[in-house]
């Protein structure tokens, strides 16, 4: 299915075309959710998410799985070079719409950039939040842990906001956009407390956590035994409640996407919620195990999405052949 994707795209370079390539095996692997969600965008579309996710997924490796013991300067090190390749790359291909670098993540970033117009500073933001977790540990409130999310997640979603199209003016959708992607992100905290804490860090508002008598050594003792406290389980569902709001902050901007982008984005939108519903229905386990939907509700959100992608290409093929009012602004 990649050669038609790419096929669909019009990226014809042989190597650029493996560079693409490289990065959906990278979403394929790592993103099961994000991964099945792409599946329902258009064919040409699906390319540049891979590009998109890539890039991310490839620095925060650098971040969390630069081997087990690599120290700080290391890790920073690699980051700085990759920052590096990545603004000259992004530098070239304003100038021609494609430039080399070394890394296939970096080439297939810097096409997808220059392709649908994604402004650099959001590459920006999120490199400077991939180095902040060299060095910080946790955040003492909510805003500070926004102020993270922004260059680790929201910015996401405005790369991803040319890509998928809007029916409205793209200022009036970003933050929706933005919104989405911290959404996604504090599911994540919030499924990953244990590991992100055998990482040394913790994702959940430092305030939060003192106001149900919770701090970083509680957590340790709950990893480490594997046993409940309701002071912890309280701390948890007070952050479920913070998540569930950027949710609601996110939903009203998918109507405001290209019809044929829709099913994809709440279809990621769907599964990702179900993630914090699991996490909540089975009593906030994760500090000793991680929580999946299970494949079944997989299937079943999946097919839904199906079943609005083709209508969605059907009232798009017939705006075509009848023009609409509107055009999609890109």
């Amino acid at each position: 299915m990649t050669r038609a994707e790419l096929d669909a795209a019009g990226i014809t370079d042989p190597a650029l075309r493996a560079d693409y390539a490289h990065c959906r095996a990278l979403n394929a692997r790592h993103g099961r959710t994000y991964f099945l969600a792409t599946r329902l965008l258009p064919p040409e579309r699906r390319p540049a998410v891979h590009a998109l996710y890539g890039f991310a997924r490839w620095a925060d490796d650098i971040v969390d799985d630069l081997g087990a013991a690599a120290p700080v300067a290391e890790r920073a090190a690699a980051l700085r070079a990759l920052e590096d390749e990545l603004t000259a790359a992004l530098d070239g291909a304003a100038r021609r719409k494609g430039a080399r670098g070394t890394s296939p993540v970096v080439r297939a970033l810097a096409h997808t950039a220059a392709r649908y117009g994604i402004e650099a500073r959001h590459f920006t933001d999120f490199m400077t939040a991939m180095r902040s977790d060299l060095t910080v540990t946790d955040y003492p409130d909510y805003p500070a842990l926004r102020r993270y999310t922004h260059g680790s997640a929201a910015v996401i979603g405005l790369q991803l906001l040319p890509v998928l199209g809007t029916v409205a003016p793209r200022e009036r959708a970003a933050p929706h956009a933005a919104a989405l992607g911290v959404a996604f992100q504090l599911t994540n905290f919030l499924r990953d407390v244990g590991e992100d804490l055998d990482r040394g860090r913790v994702y959940l508002p430092a305030d939060l956590l003192a106001a149900h008598g919770v701090d970083r050594e509680l957590l340790r003792w709950s990893r480490e035994t594997g046993a409940d406290d309701p002071r912890v389980t309280a701390a948890l569902r007070a952050a479920t409640a913070l998540n569930r709001e950027v949710y609601r902050e996110a939903e009203p901007g998918i109507a405001l996407l290209d019809p044929v982008a829709r099913p994809c984005v709440r279809t990621a939108f769907v599964l990702y919620r179900d993630i914090l519903r699991a996490v909540e229905r089975a009593g906030f386990p994760v500090l000793r195990r991680r929580v999946v939907v299970p494949r079944r509700r997989r299937a079943a959100v999946a097919l839904v999405g199906l079943g609005a992608v083709a209508l969605a290409r059907s009232r798009a093929g017939a705006g075509a052949a009848r023009p609409a009012a509107g055009a999609v602004a890109r």
